[in-house]
């Protein structure tokens, strides 16, 4: 059985020695976080991904996965060593290295015999140079000649869907600068390869470019998404149809194509400053990464203008917030949109806009009260959406909203959400407990989704003329609209 160490148990380091793991190999995963790894023993995982839990119990219980403090305690014993320690933004927007630098050291100074240390962390490119200068250094101050090899494999995991990116991988980038490196990787991924998942071997700085280069373009893709999005608001346009027109183009596919608040999170943001910084480094400006940075900030705040113009001062109101994360299936609120307007919300003075009283927040976020989408937490006692003009949607949605989630006369409320409308949706009347039972079809032109196949329809709205708007919702489904409206519909307040 090959064993390995993977040094960090953060979200790429726990979920890469969990799958590891079951891929069949002996992985000893490695934190100078003693609680953390207390934690761990106890059978405690510190973040939320779906199936992570029951896969590193299962993988512990089985004697394939072992949790330590000390690299010393396992890198006699294994053949490759996995650094998966983060790599926190700058001041300048530059990534941080100093962690992946203290795994180089502490490498360094204890290797006995031939080891490979494969970054897994997203650097810069150029880190690789810096890990084996750090080692030598190491080496030649014990006076001894180890050999040793440097590789870069990043990892292209998405949160919320991390297990299956890594076990079922659209690609898998090595950078390595020698044969025998090459042979052990191989030996390392020989399971992708029967699988026919595509191994790319290649150069190291080569692999190192291909981190940033691929999250830069996803970014991208979602700024360009953004700015179709807001242009469409004001043209009249539906950016919905003009996704499925551009997105049916084989050259440039669906996928990244959904406007919404901007994008978050612990790599893309950080990613695309760290590429610009690389580049001006070397002399360069790169415009359109520079861009997409600024077009993200300023989609940010978006949404709040459009709830603040259709219901003029905020204070005194009390506003709900769906989703709080900076996506689904996930409770990482590092840079996420929803940071962003509830900031916006407190300084405008409305108090429905964070963790203090009265706030009360509808989140999909884990770590705010449930690991299961749409339960909610609120600080105040009182029904859950009691007192609440209108409710902000800040995270994909993944499914309709359950019935709690109504007013108490059965009508649903619109909100606004990070999505341009349709201005066909059909004005309705939606009660929520009735999609159970009735089948009523989605509004939209052209679905022919009703609300019992999957009760998908959730309400949204077009153009409100202003806050005092009868509570006037228009209905659409997830199945033709992923994403609601960017619009707002502003719903009366529960009768007390």
């Amino acid at each position: 059985m090959m064993k390995i160490a993977v040094v960090g148990t953060g979200y790429v380091g726990l979920v890469s020695g969990a799958c590891f793991a079951e891929m069949g190999l002996d992985i000893t995963c490695v934190d100078v976080d003693r609680k953390k790894i207390d934690a761990l023993n106890n059978g405690l995982i510190p973040i939320y991904e779906p199936g992570l839990e029951e896969l590193v119990k299962r993988n512990v219980e089985e004697g394939r996965l072992h949790f330590t403090t000390e690299l010393t305690d396992c890198l006699d014993k294994v053949e490759v060593v996995f650094s998966a320690v983060g790599t926190p933004p700058d001041e300048d927007g530059s990534a941080d290295l100093k962690y992946v630098l203290e795994v180089a050291r502490a490498f360094g100074r204890n290797i006995k015999k031939y080891t490979v240390l494969v970054t897994k962390s997203t650097v810069p490119v150029g880190t690789a140079q810096k890990v084996k200068a750090v080692i030598r250094e190491e080496i030649d101050k014990r006076g001894c000649k180890i050999p040793f090899d440097v590789a870069s494999n990043p990892e292209f995991l998405k949160e919320g869907a991390a297990i299956k990116d890594f076990m079922s991988p659209d690609r898998v980038v090595v950078g390595i600068e020698s044969e025998r490196a090459r042979k052990l990787m191989t030996r390392l991924y020989r399971p992708f390869l029967i699988n026919n998942f595509r191994v790319l071997f290649m150069d190291i700085p080569s692999a190192e470019m291909t981190k940033y280069a691929a999250n830069a373009m996803l970014a991208t893709r979602i700024s360009f998404m953004n700015e179709i999005a807001n242009l469409c608001d004001l043209v009249g346009a539906n950016v919905e149809m003009v996704r499925k027109g551009i997105g049916s183009d084989a050259r440039i596919g669906s996928k990244f194509l959904y406007p919404g608040c901007g994008y978050g999170g612990s790599c893309f943001p950080k990613d695309v400053k760290a590429l610009a910084r690389t580049a001006q480094e070397h002399g360069y400006t790169m415009q359109v990464i520079e861009a997409v940075e600024r077009v993200n900030e300023g989609q940010k705040s978006i949404l709040f203008g459009k709830l603040q113009r259709a219901l003029g001062d905020l204070h005194g109101k009390t506003i709900a917030i769906w989703g709080l994360a900076f996506k689904p299936e996930t409770d990482d609120m590092r840079e996420a949109p929803a940071l962003v307007v509830i900031d916006l919300l407190r300084k405008a003075g409305g108090p429905g806009a964070g963790r203090g009283p009265p706030a009360i927040i509808f989140t999909s976020s884990p770590r705010f009260g449930s690991t299961t989408p749409w339960r909610w937490r609120k600080p105040a006692a009182g029904s859950a959406t009691k007192g609440c003009i209108t409710q902000v949607r800040c995270t994909k949605l993944q499914r309709a909203p359950m019935p709690s989630h109504s007013s108490r006369s059965g009508n649903s409320s619109g909100c606004p959400t990070g999505r341009n409308c349709s201005r066909s949706c059909a004005t309705t009347s939606w009660s929520t407990a009735a999609t159970s039972s009735t089948r009523k079809r989605c509004s939209t032109p052209g679905c022919a989704t009703t609300a019992s196949e999957n009760n998908t329809l959730t309400a949204h709205n077009d153009t409100i003329p202003g806050a005092s708007a009868s509570g006037i919702v228009l209905v659409a489904c997830t199945a033709c609209y992923t994403y609601p409206a960017m619009r707002l519909a502003p719903r009366k307040p529960d009768a007390a």
